[in-house]
C-alpha cells in the first residue's frame, strides 16, 4: 500500500467516531504486521506520535488495538525511534493521568519484549533506567512505583548486563525500597533486585547480601520488614545460585534462629525461613554442607507444625476397618480460616524434598530419621500441604531408586533394607488415605504405591490384600475420576508385573470386575490402562502352561468378550486400538486352547489391522506372540492370508516393520512350517534374497 494511503488511515485513526477509528487502527496492525512494509523517517515520526496517542483514547477497544500495533512498529522505525517511544511512554508512566498509567505499562513492557539486539536493548537501558530508578525513589505513589518496579525488573532481565557500570546506583537505590513501608512496593523490590543479581560483580553482589544480613542482625526491625528481607536472601540464592555459597555461613545461622525464636503468630516468617534454607540446599550443594544436619532438624521439627490442632488419633490400632467414613472426617474437623501454620509444614516438606534430592549420601540417615516422620504426616489435615508430603516421599524414594540401582539390601545401613522395613507401616498409612473421601487424596497416594513397587519389587507381596478394597473403590465409586481410574489402574499394572501371580490369585474375583468394567470406560486413557492391567491378569491367571494353580476357566469368556468390544470398534482411539490389538494376543496365546469357538471370529478382525497402516506394526507383533504360544493356537482360518501380508511387508520403507515382520515370519515358520504352501516359502526367498542384498550393498563386507 502506497504511503498515500498509510496517510489516509492515519486520518481517519483522529477522527470522531470510535468506530472509525478502530477500523483504522485495525487497518495499520494489519499494514504493519506485513512484510513488505516499509517507512520513510517522516512516515515513522506520524506513525509513532498517532500510536501513541491512541493510547490514550476514551475508546478501551481502540487503546486496545494501539498496544498491539506497537510489536510490529518496533521492528519497522529505527532504533532512535524506538528510544523516543519507550521516552514518551515513559513520561506517560510516571507523570500522565491516573486512567492512562495502566495503558502506558502494558504497552513500554510490550515494546521492550520486542527489543532484540545489543545496541538497541544498551540504548533503551541507557535512557529508561534512570527514569524508572527515579520514579522508584522520588516519593511517587506505591502504584507508581509497582509499575516502574515491574518493567524495570523485565529490563534488568533481559539486558541486565548491558551496562555494568550503572548496576552500583541501581543496586544502592533498590536496596532502599527494601524498607519501603508498602508491602507491595518491598515485593517489587525483591524480584527486581532478583533480577539485577546474575550480572552484578561479586563484590556488588557481597554488597546486597551483606547489606540485607545486616539489617537481619537488627533484632528490633519491624516483623514485616524483616520477612522482606528474608525473602530478598532466598530470591538472591534462587538468582545466583552459587555465588551465594559464601555466605552461607552467616545467612544460615540468622534464619534457623528467626525460625526457631519467630513469635507464635508470625507463621509467615518461618515460612520465608525455610523456603530460603530450601533454596540454599538446591542451588549451594557444595557450600551448604556444613548446615545440612541442622537445616534437616529444623525441617523435620516443622514438618508437624500445628500448635492450634491436636490430633489424638493413633495408627497403630488393628481395628482399622471399623467406624472408617467416622475416621475420615475426624481429622477435618477443625477448621480455622485464621491458621496459617499449613504454610510452615508445607515449606518444611518441600525443604526436606530439596535435602534428599541434593544429598543422595545423606540417604540412609533419611530413612532412619525422616521416613518415619513422613509417613505420620501422610494424615495431614491440609490437603495441598498432603500432597507435598507424598511427592516429599516420592522423591525419597526415587533417589533410593538411583542411588541403589542393581544393588542387593542386605547390608542393615543401606537404603533399600531401610526402606523395606518401613513397608507395612507405609501401606497401614497409605490405606487409610485411601479411605478417604478426597479424590486428590487417593491419586496421591495411589502414586506413592506406584513408586515403592518401582523401587522395591515384590515389596508387597504380604501387603497386597490390604491394598484391594482401595483399589476396587477407586474403580466402581461413581465419585472416582478419571484421572483416579488411571492411577489405580497404573498401579495394579506394575504391582502385578512386579510380583509373583501366586500373590494375586485370592483376588482375582474381586479384581477382575472393575478391570474389565475398566476397559468399556469412555475416556480413552482409562481404556487404554485398563486393557494394559488385562494384559498382566491374564498372566497372573496362567503363569504357567504346565500346571494349573489356580481355576482361570471362568475369566477367559468374560475377558475376552471385554477386548473383543474394543478390538472391533474402529472407531476409537489409536492408543486403545493398540492396546486392544496387544491384549488379544495376550489372551489367545495363554487361553486359546478354551476359544476354539471364537477364534475364527477373532482373528480375521486382528489380520485386519494388518490392514491399517496406523495398527499394523501392533498387528504383526501381536501374531508373533500367538505364534509362539506353546499352545500351538489353530491359525489355519487365517494362516495363508497372514504370511501372504508379511512377505509384503518386507517390501516397505519402514525399518520397524521390517524388523518386526521378520520376527514374526520367523515364529509362524517354526510353528506352522509344514502348514505353509511352497509357493509362499519362494515369495518369502525372493523377498528376504532382496533384503540381503540390499543389506550388503550399503554395509560392503
Amino acid at each position: 500500500m502506497a504511503n498515500t494511503n498509510i496517510t489516509g488511515i492515519l486520518e481517519k485513526m483522529t477522527g470522531k467516531d470510535k468506530d472509525y477509528r478502530y477500523m483504522a487502527t485495525s487497518d495499520l496492525l494489519s499494514e504493519l504486521n506485513k512484510e513488505s512494509f516499509k517507512a520513510d523517517q517522516d512516515l515513522e515520526s506520524k506513525l509513532t506520535n498517532i500510536v501513541l496517542q491512541q493510547l490514550e483514547d476514551a475508546s478501551g477497544d481502540v487503546s486496545g488495538l494501539a498496544v498491539k500495533c506497537l510489536a510490529p512498529l518496533v521492528k519497522k522505525v529505527n532504533e532512535e525511534r524506538v528510544v523516543e517511544m519507550t521516552d514518551k511512554l515513559c513520561d506517560k508512566l510516571l507523570n500522565g493521568k491516573d486512567q492512562h498509567r495502566d495503558t502506558a505499562s502494558i504497552a513500554l513492557k510490550a515494546v521492550i519484549v520486542e527489543v532484540t539486539t545489543a545496541s538497541l536493548s544498551e540504548k533503551i537501558l541507557v535512557s529508561l533506567a534512570p527514569q524508572l530508578i527515579n520514579g522508584v525513589t522520588n516519593g511517587k505513589s506505591a502504584e507508581i512505583k509497582c509499575e516502574c518496579l515491574d518493567i524495570l525488573s523485565d529490563v534488568l532481565h533481559r539486558f541486565g548486563n548491558v551496562i555494568t557500570k550503572d548496576h552500583a546506583y541501581m543496586l544502592t537505590a533498590l536496596l532502599t525500597q527494601l524498607s519501603s513501608t508498602q508491602a507491595s512496593v518491598r515485593k517489587k523490590s525483591v524480584s527486581c533486585i532478583a533480577s539485577l543479581a546474575p550480572c552484578l560483580s561479586d563484590d556488588l553482589l557481597a554488597k546486597a547480601t551483606l547489606e540485607v544480613i545486616k539489617l537481619l542482625k537488627i533484632k528490633r526491625a519491624k516483623s514485616d520488614i524483616t520477612r522482606t528481607n528474608i525473602q530478598m536472601i532466598g530470591a538472591l540464592s534462587r538468582s545466583v545460585g552459587y555465588r551465594f555459597g559464601p555466605h552461607l555461613a552467616e545467612a544460615v545461622p540468622l534464619l534457623i534462629n528467626y525460625c526457631t525464636s519467630a513469635s507464635e503468630n508470625d507463621e509467615e516468617l518461618r515460612e520465608y525461613s525455610l523456603q530460603a534454607l530450601e533454596s540454599f540446599m538446591l542451588r549451594c550443594p557444595r557450600d551448604i554442607s556444613p548446615y545440612c544436619e541442622g537445616i534437616l532438624n529444623l525441617a523435620l521439627e516443622y514438618v508437624s507444625y500445628d500448635p492450634n490442632f491436636t490430633d489424638s488419633m493413633e495408627e497403630d490400632t488393628d481395628d482399622e476397618v471399623q467406624d472408617e467414613e467416622e475416621d475420615d472426617e475426624s481429622a477435618d474437623e477443625y477448621t480455622d480460616d485464621e491458621d496459617a501454620s499449613w504454610k510452615v509444614r508445607r515449606a518444611s516438606a518441600k525443604c526436606l524434598s530439596a535435602i534428599i534430592a541434593s544429598r543422595p549420601q545423606m540417604l540412609s540417615k533419611m530413612y532412619q530419621e525422616a521416613c518415619p516422620k513422613l509417613v505420620d504426616r501422610f494424615r495431614e489435615r491440609e490437603e495441598n500441604v498432603k500432597m507435598d508430603i507424598f511427592n516429599t516421599f516420592i522423591e525419597l524414594l526415587r533417589q533410593t531408586g538411583n542411588v541403589t540401582k542393581g544393588q542387593g539390601d542386605i547390608d542393615e545401613s543401606s537404603p533399600r533394607w531401610l526402606l523395606k522395613q518401613e513397608v507395612p507401616k507405609v501401606v497401614k498409612s497409605i490405606n487409610r488415605q485411601l479411605r478417604e473421601k478426597s479424590i486428590k487424596t487417593k491419586v496421591g497416594a495411589f502414586s506413592v504405591l506406584k513408586e515403592l513397587v518401582v523401587v522395591l519389587p515384590d515389596c508387597l507381596a504380604d501387603q497386597f490384600g490390604s491394598l484391594v478394597p482401595g483399589i476396587e473403590k477407586a474403580l466402581n465409586d461413581k465419585s472416582s475420576t478419571s484421572n483416579l481410574k488411571i492411577e489405580a489402574l497404573a498401579f495394579t499394572r506394575i504391582v502385578m508385573a512386579s510380583h509373583s501371580p501366586s500373590v494375586f490369585h485370592p483376588y482375582i474375583q474381586a479384581l477382575s470386575g472393575p478391570i474389565l468394567s475398566a476397559i468399556g470406560d469412555r475416556y480413552y486413557k482409562v481404556t487404554a490402562e485398563a486393557l494394559r492391567v488385562c494384559g498382566e491378569l491374564v498372566r497372573v491367571l496362567r503363569p504357567n502352561f504346565e500346571e494349573r494353580t489356580i481355576d482361570f476357566r471362568p475369566y477367559i469368556i468374560p475377558i475376552y468378550k471385554a477386548i473383543l468390544a474394543r478390538l472391533a470398534n474402529q472407531d476409537q482411539d489409536q492408543e486403545v486400538k493398540e492396546c486392544a490389538i496387544s491384549c488379544m494376543s495376550l489372551v489367545i496365546a495363554t487361553f486359546g486352547d478354551g476359544l476354539q469357538r471364537e477364534l475364527p471370529s477373532c482373528l480375521p478382525i486382528l489380520v485386519d489391522r494388518m490392514g491399517n497402516e496406523i495398527t499394523r506394526l501392533t498387528a504383526v507383533k501381536a501374531f508373533a506372540v500367538i505364534a509362539n504360544s506353546p499352545l500351538r493356537i489353530d491359525l489355519s482360518c487365517v494362516l495363508d492370508h497372514v504370511v501372504s501380508e508379511l512377505t509384503a511387508f518386507l517390501r516397505k520403507a519402514n525399518r520397524a516393520l521390517r524388523q518386526a515382520t521378520l520376527g514374526t515370519l520367523n515364529s509362524l515358520v517354526v510353528t506352522y512350517g509344514s502348514q505353509i504352501g511352497s509357493s509362499s516359502y519362494e515369495t518369502i526367498l525372493a523377498e528376504l534374497s532382496t533384503l540381503i542384498m540390499t543389506a550388503i550393498c550399503i554395509w560392503p563386507l
